[in-house]
């Protein structure tokens, strides 16, 4: 007889890798207790958000008025090709290709809750 036992579901995506990922973010966004606005918004808090909702950031047009609420899905295809999921964007970011990188920052992300903290 085999006992049942209960499995634990793990995220998609390793963190760790994800915070290396992250690195070619950098250059726009922060992310963290000590994160400010820099060319692209703070990314705290990101699933759940609105687009064009961070005070103090200047956005788009497009991003204000896109009317997209950030969950995973939509991410994964914005970072795809940012400029094809939001025309008007002013994000530059070419996008990230390989699946396993966008399930690594996803995961990385959603480790920041809006105050910065690690949940």
């Amino acid at each position: 007889m085999f006992a049942v036992l209960p499995t634990v579901a793990r995220a998609a995506g390793d963190p760790a890798q994800g915070e290396k990922v992250f690195l070619k973010c950098r250059a726009c966004h922060q992310i963290g207790e000590t994160a400010k606005n820099a060319v692209g918004p703070e990314l705290n808090g990101l699933f759940g958000r609105k687009t064009g909702s961070v005070p103090g950031y200047s956005y788009s047009a497009a991003n204000k008025n896109s009317g997209i609420v950030w969950d995973e899905a939509i991410f994964r295809e914005y970072i795809q090709n940012p400029k094809a999921k939001i025309p008007g964007t002013k994000m530059s970011f070419p996008g990230l290709k390989d699946q396993t990188d966008i399930d690594n920052v996803i995961a990385y992300l959603k480790q920041f809750g809006p105050d910065g903290k690690k949940q």
